[in-house]
């Protein structure tokens, strides 16, 4: 942070339920809390996390996540599919429609989020750019 980046990304992946499986060695407790701590050390500096879906969640799981991201001063939020790499990886329960990820965006935009990108394909670099733009807009 000292570094002086226009945005801090740490994922967050998953809802607190499933974390064990897809974040064995990183309780989700500890990702808000480094998420809170770079908004309190450095304002001016965006924060940006993101969510996987398909592993098994609930929509108002999901709902709560974007609540502890907005508690934390989380800013910018992407969602996208998760696909299983290989046999050894979590197995993919769902895939979502791009309808489901147009909702889960606006649920997200109702709870505060400055940028959000959802979508089948997105990740957290996904269209980086524009996400600290439309950070960027909001402390002008």
């Amino acid at each position: 942070l000292d570094a002086g980046p226009d945005v801090l990304n740490h994922n967050t992946e998953t809802v607190p339920r499933l974390y064990r499986m897809a974040r064995s060695g990183g309780p989700y407790a500890r990702t808000l809390e480094l998420l809170n701590r770079s908004r309190r050390y450095k304002p001016a500096i965006a924060t940006k996390t993101g969510i996987m879906v398909g592993l098994g969640e609930e929509k108002d799981e999901l709902a709560a996540v974007f609540d502890d991201l907005r508690k934390a001063g989380v800013s910018i939020l992407t969602i996208g599919q998760y696909l299983r790499p290989s046999p050894a990886h979590a197995p993919m329960t769902r895939y979502y429609h791009p309808d489901e990820f147009a909702e889960l965006k606006a649920i997200a935009l109702a709870k505060g989020f400055v940028h959000v990108e959802s979508g089948p394909l997105v990740r957290s670099s996904y269209h980086a750019h524009e996400q600290a733009d439309a950070y960027a807009a909001t402390v002008r």
